[in-house]
């Protein structure tokens, strides 16, 4: 008994001299750093008000919360709202088309600038490897709403996409009028758009590579093709599985603007996306509670796929967030 007494007050003691160690450590820091805390305390900030204190928020979901009442006089109607969402005629119509277009991108979008990265770093030319990343990140910061703007003039009956289709022996329409042309167009619009900004990180994490990996790769014989497959695909395989794993966790979050901005009535039944419903049921109808329990059961969903992607990553290749 008296040697677990001795053992507790020993790592008492020793946790006890951490937290103070610790302490003085964080002192020192913020005495010889205090500018660069100083640059970050707005973006603390910034998260704190607008990220974190909302949370608090989301408890209207279990109300029938009106206005004039708030928060703490609203009535409690528990799990009410969700319930009404599962039944409701929109339910199928909306989680579905998040799913679809949230899995088109994760298949076409998500390879797209770690391709992208491969070819660039193979240009032997530096001016030329230069011009196309400029060329490639400009979209990305042109606004959402001129790109979706362009897109809808590339897709008139006149436009630029028609163009290319009567010159392949095709013929013209209103692209964005049929229901089956949305999700292309979608999804190619918005892999022009992030296709060279996203290949940053895997050229960043390119330069890593040992560069006697692949010199002792050419003496044994090895082309450009297995050179690739074997040293550089593995050197970046870390930052693709992570990448990857918060794609997955944001699998549910379709670009709302993109999707709200390309709507029209004709395409209703593939664009209307949970984003779109709960903007449309929140401030159009003005029913917060069933938009916020729309909104939170999304969120929910997110989370799940964030924890499942994370556990998988870390049992298949140890890359993990946590």
């Amino acid at each position: 008994m008296s040697a677990r007494i001795a053992k507790w007050a020993a790592e008492r003691k020793a946790k006890k001299q951490y937290n103070l160690s610790w302490g003085k450590t964080v002192k020192r820091d913020f005495k010889r750093n205090w500018g660069v805390y100083m640059i970050f305390l707005p973006v603390l900030a910034f998260y704190i008000i607008f990220r974190y204190i909302p949370i608090y928020g989301v408890v209207i979901a279990f109300q029938d919360f009106t206005i004039t009442r708030g928060i703490m006089g609203s009535n409690w109607v528990g799990f009410d709202n969700f319930r009404r969402f599962f039944n409701s005629i929109f339910f199928s119509r909306v989680v579905g088309n998040t799913l679809r277009l949230s899995f088109l991108d994760l298949i076409f979008g998500f390879p797209a600038p770690i391709i992208f990265a491969l070819l660039l770093n193979e240009l032997r030319s530096n001016k030329f490897k230069r011009a196309v990343q400029t060329i490639t990140y400009l979209p990305h910061f042109i606004s959402t709403m001129v790109i979706v703007g362009m897109i809808m003039q590339f897709a008139l009956r006149d436009g630029l996409f028609n163009d290319v289709i009567v010159f392949f022996g095709g013929e013209r329409s209103d692209l964005l009028m049929h229901s089956q042309n949305f999700r292309p167009i979608f999804i190619g619009s918005g892999i022009w758009q992030s296709i060279g900004w996203g290949s940053i990180i895997y050229l960043a994490a390119l330069t890593s590579i040992d560069q006697e990996l692949y010199e002792a790769a050419v003496i044994d014989g090895a082309n450009r093709w297995k050179q690739t497959l074997y040293i550089t695909l593995p050197g970046i395989l870390p930052t693709i599985m992570i990448l990857l794993i918060f794609r997955i966790g944001s699998l549910m979050n379709v670009g709302f603007e993109r999707v709200f901005l390309m709507y029209n009535p004709a395409i209703n039944d593939v664009s209307d996306v949970i984003a779109t419903f709960v903007f449309r049921r929140g401030l159009l109808d003005q029913d917060f509670s069933f938009a916020t329990a729309v909104g939170l059961f999304n969120s929910a969903i997110n989370i799940t796929l964030l924890i499942i992607a994370n556990a998988i990553g870390r049992k298949i290749n140890e890359n993990s967030i946590w």
